[in-house]
């Protein structure tokens, strides 16, 4: 809800109310006026509404008898007022007053409690201005669950019409969990079900929790959001020079680093450490300057989780298990699918092929965990949505500074994308969370999917209110459209069939794809043939930020292996190879085209890794041998070329070319077995070997024509 800027008595209490959370703090609650004989008891928690022109503000109310008077404490979710402390508490028969504590103005409540006892109405007043109020007694977590009668059978025919194995799912008022539920199974085969207590991959939900452990940093300054990251990490370097100097924790963690994904730089990358790919951001080239854009990228969030290892000297699991699962309880969480599987109750992943629910692989993605590894259960993350909902508290311990929390919520970058209906604001970006207003009312939220998990992280900030729903399905939209049903039940806003309107659109999409699916192959041009023989395709590919690529030639095949993932190749047309699926379907599709370099050899791959920049050309790498000492060493020798003395000499695993008069030049390993000069490029030289092996002479290639010489005894 907004503030209308034209009633002056309302922007009274507003300021009021906010001048309140800034300077007060632990005030002893007052004892008031005993209660005279009338409808019963105030005791207990009501809830109500303010009429102030142009809008209803919402607040809660609760009060308890002490030593024969009343306490009781006021909170307002839109203003972030909560529990401030009421003074002259005074009940006499069916009319009661009440103020708020402190406040410029006396904020004072005056109204008339019903015969029954279960409302109060009347008027508030406030620096000369009157506004009607209401309060009905209740508890929230009562109304909330008459609001969710029938939402079970929503949840469990959502799992039928969405093809979701299972899902578990918690909703939480203010700290309390109010629903919690697990449906379905998490083992198909064995029809095992969900439970509560059912861990699940979380995917990019964990970007928060990095997040969140970096705020406490930012509490205790030890680092500042927007200081340059080279102050921590000084040899940091991006493609960009100069945002690689600028790039502060606020760019990486709101995605404004004017890098695009290339995602496929880290996925299943078995051998890669943190390190490693942070260094490889400096080859990476962007797609925008600094700040100019919003573009996911979950290569930011892995740096920024090794931000958080160089500023605690601890791996980002030992970092976040202290700053944020242990404070908040969350004792069986986790950090790896294989971690998942030796507890006793944890999800299987699963697709959807052929009209059946298929498993799949659990994905290891430690090494980029910082956006996306964490494994939990609904149980457990009800704590973290708790925390949030309280403005870093838990328990009443303050894990996190309130303009911390705030901070994070908060819009820093609009995503660009639009709004998918009119119920729904176009989407914003925090710090690791998404914003927008669902229906009237803010809403913070991050999904996550991964191989065969999808879940979301959502709450209402102003309304106290927060969900957790997780599953076992490959990019399913479950999670969202459940928590939207739930909303609008909880608010009691016009209900949407949000799952019946998503069935027709998938039924709609997966009719196109198949279409689609049909022409694949109308954009090869048939007739055409690979330049060279398949077996010189093979070899090593390799490329600064990228790695290696190798592609082997086996049983009259090609395939290539990236990151542990093996592909078959076929034909396209040209140079240009398809992947086709050998057992991951990851490169399904992917399309590879070779390059051959001056002297007609296969030389590179370029191919659209990432497909908002520049194709990524790797580059093939000589012969292994070309860089073994032992195997060098026989070309070591005196050869006379034309009458010339050339002297080759071995330092290291590096060759050496001497010849009178002129400066040593270095022997730089080239395909074909063959070396270049390293100080002069247009020259190579290529040894002559026999039948067995032995070095009889060499040759040097030059543009304007090959000279040979024999080898001197």
């Amino acid at each position: 809800m907004k503030t209308t800027p034209s009633s002056k008595s309302n922007r009274l209490f507003l300021t009021a109310a906010l001048f309140i959370l800034a300077t007060i703090v632990a005030i002893p609650l007052v004892a008031s006026t005993p209660q005279a004989p009338g409808p019963g008891s105030i005791a207990g928690h009501w809830t109500g509404v303010l009429e102030i022109p142009g809008q209803k503000m919402e607040f809660d109310v609760d009060f308890a008898a002490k030593d024969g008077g009343w306490t009781g404490d006021i909170s307002i979710p839109i203003q972030k007022a909560k529990d401030l402390p009421l003074a002259g508490i005074t009940v006499q028969g069916a009319q009661i007053t009440f103020i708020i504590q402190g406040v410029p103005g006396d904020p004072t409540f005056k109204g008339e409690i019903s015969a029954d006892g279960k409302k109060i109405a009347g008027k508030m007043t406030q620096s000369g201005g009157t506004f009607a109020f209401s309060l009905e007694r209740g508890d929230p977590t009562a109304k909330i669950l008459e609001a969710l009668a029938g939402f079970d059978k929503i949840a469990e025919t959502a799992l039928q019409s969405l093809r979701v194995p299972g899902a578990a799912i918690a909703i939480l008022k203010d700290d309390r969990v109010v629903y919690s539920k697990g449906f379905g199974f998490k083992d198909v085969e064995k029809k095992t079900p969900v439970t509560p207590e059912t861990l699940f991959a979380i995917g990019s939900s964990s970007k928060a929790f990095t997040v969140f452990s970096l705020g406490k940093l930012v509490d205790e300054g030890k680092v500042d959001w927007d200081k340059p990251l080279r102050t921590y990490i000084p040899w940091f370097r991006l493609y960009d020079k100069e945002a690689g100097e600028r790039l502060t924790p606020r760019d990486m963690v709101t995605h404004r680093s004017g890098l695009p994904r290339h995602d496929l730089l880290w996925y299943n990358n078995p051998t890669a450490t943190r390190e490693n790919l942070v260094r490889s951001l400096a080859y990476l080239q962007p797609s925008a300057d600094l700040r100019e854009k919003w573009q996911y990228n979950n290569l930011m969030f892995l740096t920024a989780g090794y931000l958080l290892e160089t500023l605690t000297g601890k791996g980002w699991e030992d970092a976040v298990r202290s700053l944020v699962f242990e404070p908040l309880g969350m004792t069986r969480s986790n950090f790896s699918v294989l971690e998942s599987q030796k507890d006793n109750d944890f999800a299987l992943p699963y697709d959807f092929e052929n009209k059946a629910f298929k498993k799949i692989p659990f994905r290891d993605i430690t090494t980029v965990g910082p956006a996306g590894a964490i494994n939990s259960s609904a149980v457990e993350m009800s704590n973290w949505v708790a925390v949030h909902l309280a403005d870093g508290k838990f328990k009443g311990q303050e894990l996190l500074a309130p303009q911390t929390v705030a901070d994070m919520h908060k819009a820093h970058m609009v995503t660009g994308s639009a709004a998918e209906t009119r119920d729904l604001m176009a989407l914003s970006y925090g710090m690791g969370w998404f914003t927008d207003v669902y229906r009237g009312h803010r809403r913070v939220h991050h999904g996550g999917n991964i191989d065969g998990f999808s879940a979301l992280v959502s709450f209402l900030p102003d309304d106290g209110v927060g969900f957790v729903v997780l599953t076992n399905m490959n990019g399913t939209p479950y999670p969202e459209l459940l928590v939207r049903s739930a909303i609008d039940r909880i608010l009691g806003l016009e209900t949407r069939d949000w799952i019946g309107d998503a069935v027709k659109r998938r039924d709609q999409a997966e009719a196109a794809t198949k279409k689609a699916g049909e022409k694949k192959n109308s954009r090869k041009i048939p007739g055409t043939k690979p330049a060279h023989p398949l077996a010189d395709y093979a070899g090593i590919y390799a490329h600064p930020g990228y790695g290696e690529l190798t592609v082997h030639f086996k049983d009259g095949r090609l395939e290539f292996v990236y990151n542990g993932i093996a592909t078959r190749l076929d034909h396209w047309h040209y140079e240009t190879f398809s992947g086709v699926k050998i057992v991951d379907p990851t490169y399904e599709d992917f399309k590879l085209t070779f390059r051959n370099d001056v002297n007609g050899r296969v030389a590179a791959i370029s191919a659209l890794f990432e497909p908002t920049v520049d194709e990524i050309v790797l580059t093939k790498k000589p012969d292994a041998r070309q860089f073994d000492p032992a195997y060098l060493e026989k070309f070591v020798g005196r050869y006379d070329l034309s009458g010339q003395v050339i002297a080759i000499s071995l330092q290291g695993n590096v060759l050496f070319a001497t010849i009178p008069g002129q400066p040593v030049l270095e022997l730089q390993p080239d395909l074909g077995g063959e070396f270049v000069l390293k100080q002069v490029k247009t020259v190579t030289l290529r040894f002559i070997v026999d039948d067995k092996g032995v070095v009889t002479g060499i040759e040097s290639i030059q543009p304007d024509g090959t000279y040979e010489g024999k080898r001197m005894k």
